[in-house]
């Protein structure tokens, strides 16, 4: 009998490839969201079972007195989302897989590479305390009453549909147009990209494994490069040479809190991580997708469909007066 696994999301940017895989691989799947997703379709094979997890009610109500052997939480992200999911599925799996961020790890990390033993403090972005108090609520909940609980760290993963940029296709459409990008700092620190296609290549196989239960992983790619050059992939994708102008993180962070939230929480500062704990596990693991292969992707996507390539009209005009202030 397959495995069966409840993805609670399971259609977004990063969990979409791993309900895929899942199905590829035989275990049965079952998807608990509140529609389908023209962007990221259902994969056949995967049931769809429509409820609202912010509802226990109608999750109870769909579900009924249905069990299974692994429950993945794409979207929880404060710690009453998952103090709902423990009472939720306690004696109904045997795993519950948490969906954090490496963004929790220490910010800035004293040492690189980043491991699984690096603490976890963010003072910087609220969103990361937030997952932190997930992960200390249910690390609680297994040493207590043995919930079953594995924990997943993501560090930035995207896919086609997403350019790994604050602004999004808006610094694409200004490199077209001839405009300067804003980089922040000075373009040098490193930054992990990991396409939603490899992430699924590490989750996979921990679904349903017991030697997994209590403890944490991070699933990221080994393509590490600078911000400039991941600035000047997809440029090179875009066909353009992209005219760069680089501001400090905490200027941007003065002109707009939110994307300045983002950098000093998180891309601002160099991220490498060791895999060396999922690869025990999962030995087969490896990432196999450069990011010049992924923004290839991402600017064909876009260019697909004009609708896509929607400018951020508020975050272009910032641009523009930061690159007025800091042009060399």
């Amino acid at each position: 009998m397959a495995p069966r696994i409840l993805m609670i999301g399971g259609t977004g940017l990063i969990s979409s490839a791993s309900t895929r895989l899942a199905v590829e691989r035989g275990l049965d799947v079952t998807v608990l969201n509140r529609g389908t997703s023209a962007t990221r379709p259902l994969p056949d094979g995967a049931e769809l079972v429509q409820a609202d997890i912010r509802d226990p009610e109608s999750v109870r109500a769909a579900l009924g007195d249905r069990e299974f052997d692994a429950v993945v939480d794409w979207v929880a992200f404060t710690p009453e989302h998952v103090a709902t999911d423990v009472e939720l599925f306690t004696g109904r799996t045997g795993q519950y897989v948490f969906i954090s961020s490496a963004s929790a790890y220490q910010t800035p990390p004293e040492r690189l590479p980043v491991t699984e033993s690096t603490p976890l403090r963010n003072p910087y972005w609220q969103y990361s305390r937030d997952k932190i108090a997930c992960e200390d609520l249910l690390v609680r909940a297994y040493r207590d009453t043995g919930f079953p609980v594995t924990i997943v760290r993501p560090s930035h993963t995207y896919d086609r549909t997403s350019v790994p940029l604050d602004g999004g296709w808006t610094s694409v459409e200004r490199m077209r147009q001839g405009k300067e990008v804003v980089v922040h700092g000075d373009g040098a620190s490193l930054w992990t990209l990991t396409h939603h296609e490899d992430f699924a290549r590490g989750l996979v196989p921990l679904l349903g494994d017991p030697r997994v239960l209590g403890d944490a992983f991070h699933i990221t790619s080994d393509d590490v490069l600078t911000w400039d050059q991941i600035v000047r992939a997809l440029g090179a994708a875009a066909g353009v040479e992209p005219r760069i102008v680089h501001v400090p993180s905490d200027v941007i962070a003065a002109a707009d809190p939110e994307w300045g939230a983002g950098l000093l929480g998180d891309k601002a500062h160099s991220m490498v991580f060791d895999t060396t704990k999922v690869r025990r596990v999962v030995p087969e693991f490896t990432t196999t997708i450069r990011f010049e292969q992924g923004a290839r992707e991402i600017v064909a996507w876009h260019d697909a469909d004009p609708a896509r390539r929607t400018v951020d009209a508020r975050m272009d005009a910032l641009m523009d007066d930061l690159v007025e202030r800091f042009r060399a």
